[in-house]
């Protein structure tokens, strides 16, 4: 039986296009990160940490921080939940270095990097709770950032490539922090607002695509 070709140009330029979108840190930076993780992922695994505890010890910290930055203190608050991310990061490196991969250990990753980010807006809107006008761009802020990870979920889950778009976690935790720390507070929304949700469209019009 001949196999069929697909002659459409249309098809070569939309895979081209979606790769440009893909061009997130996830995915370009993500190996040499790793890299230099393994390491203390090893060591770590010698000292009896476990990739469950990492991920609740990143957790912990995150929250922490999210409390700090509702106090007004948006400065230490940020470098604290970044902090916090960074310790979250490591629990990947543990789990390789201790043979303790797992489907539950990325389940409990993925929820524990959602109750994160809610946690770190919500400590934001805490501290702006007199503007609503930056009320309003954490509520955009916050929903396209869960919308993000749950349009990779469902694209996986019918047995498609999720990933694409400008605003992986990591973007989102690097633009969120960085806003904070340097007081462009509302700008940083604007940008994360735009950036989030047209990566959310990105992803949907992928998979909506991608599925018979």
């Amino acid at each position: 039986m001949e196999k069929k070709v697909d002659h459409n140009p249309r098809a070569g330029t939309r895979s081209r296009r979606d790769a440009t979108f893909g061009l997130v840190i996830d995915m370009r930076i993500r190996p040499r990160v790793t890299r230099f993780l393994e390491p203390i992922g090893k060591g770590l695994a010698k000292l009896g940490m476990t990739p469950a505890a990492m991920t609740l010890l990143g957790l912990l910290v995150v929250i922490a921080g999210s409390v700090v930055i509702a106090t007004g203190a948006l400065k230490t608050g940020a470098v604290i939940v970044l902090f916090g991310s960074l310790l979250d990061g490591l629990d990947g490196a543990v789990a390789r270095a201790s043979g303790k991969v797992t489907a539950r250990g990325a389940f409990l990753d993925s929820a524990s990097d959602r109750v994160g980010e809610i946690a770190s807006f919500a400590g934001l809107a805490v501290a702006m709770a007199g503007d609503a006008r930056v009320l309003l761009l954490i509520i955009l802020a916050m929903g396209g950032a869960l919308l993000v990870p749950y349009m990779r979920a469902r694209a996986e889950a019918e047995g498609h490539d999720g990933k694409g778009g400008l605003m992986g976690r990591a973007e989102r935790i690097i633009l969120f922090t960085l806003g904070l720390v340097l007081g462009y507070v509302e700008q940083m929304l604007w940008i994360f607002v735009v950036l989030v949700w047209i990566t959310v469209v990105v992803r949907f019009v992928k998979t909506y695509r991608s599925i018979e």
